[in-house]
C-alpha cells in the first residue's frame, strides 16, 4: 500500500503533541491547596483531562458551597501560566515528524484555552503551525466539528486532503463529525478501547509512524 497524500495535518495538543499532564495536575493541586480543599492523587486528575479546563476544574474542585467556580478558575490560571512549561515537552518523535512535514500545512485544534496553548507552543515551537484554535475561540469543543471546520475553511484545504491527529474519542468523533479522516495515537492519555470503538482511519503507537502513512 502506498502512502496517503495529505495537504493539511491538524493536531490535537495535550496527549498528542505534548506530554502536559504533570504540569496540569501540579497546577490543579496548587489551586486546591490555595482554596483550602484537599489535594487529589495525580492519577485521578489525569482522568479529568481532555474536555477543557472548565470541566477539569469542576471535577477536581467538586461541589463546594464556599468555593466559587470563578475563584477556582482564576487561581488555576495563575498557577498554570506559571508552571505550564515546567515539565511539559513535545512527546519523543513529535519534533522529528513536524520537521519532516515542514512542507505541509499544519494546524492545532485543542479544547485547551487559547491563552495556555499559545504560551506552551511559543515555548516549544509555534513556528511549526500555521493556525491554532483553542477551546475558547468560539467554535465549540471537540467532538463538535466547529473548530475543525473553521481550520479547513480558513486554510482552504479539501477535507479529503486533511487529517486530524489526536489521542481521544473527542478527536476521533470530532474528525468524523467534520467529515475528515482521523489518525488516533496510542501513546497519549486516551483510552485505547474507547478510541478503537470510534473507528479511527489509522492508529499509531509513535509519532514517527505519521511519516510512514502520509506523504
Amino acid at each position: 500500500m502506498g502512502k496517503t497524500p495529505v495537504e493539511l495535518l491538524i493536531f490535537d495538543l495535550d496527549g498528542t503533541l505534548i506530554e502536559s499532564k504533570w504540569d496540569i495536575a501540579a497546577s490543579v493541586n496548587l489551586t486546591l491547596a490555595e482554596l483550602g480543599l484537599p489535594e487529589r492523587p495525580f492519577e485521578e486528575i489525569f482522568g479529568f483531562v481532555g474536555d477543557g479546563v472548565k470541566k477539569l476544574l469542576r471535577l477536581a474542585v467538586g461541589e463546594h458551597e464556599r468555593v466559587s467556580f470563578e475563584d477556582a478558575l482564576r487561581v488555576f490560571r495563575g498557577h498554570y501560566l506559571a508552571h505550564c512549561l515546567d515539565r511539559t515537552t513535545f512527546y519523543p518523535g513529535v519534533e522529528h515528524a513536524l520537521t519532516h512535514f515542514g512542507g505541509k500545512r499544519k494546524a492545532v485544534a485543542t479544547n485547551k484555552s487559547i491563552e495556555y496553548t499559545q504560551v506552551i507552543l511559543n515555548g516549544l515551537g509555534a513556528h511549526h503551525f500555521e493556525f491554532v484554535v483553542g477551546g475558547d475561540n468560539g467554535f465549540g469543543l471537540k467532538p463538535e466539528p466547529g473548530m475543525l471546520l473553521h481550520i479547513v475553511e480558513r486554510l482552504n484545504v479539501p477535507k479529503d486532503r486533511t487529517v486530524l491527529v489526536g489521542d481521544s474519542t473527542n478527536d476521533i468523533n470530532g474528525g468524523h463529525n467534520a467529515g475528515i479522516r482521523v489518525c488516533a495515537v496510542g501513546y497519549g492519555m486516551g483510552n485505547r478501547e474507547k478510541m478503537a470503538a470510534c473507528r479511527p482511519d489509522w492508529f499509531i503507537e509513535r509519532p514517527e509512524q505519521l511519516m510512514e502513512i502520509f506523504e
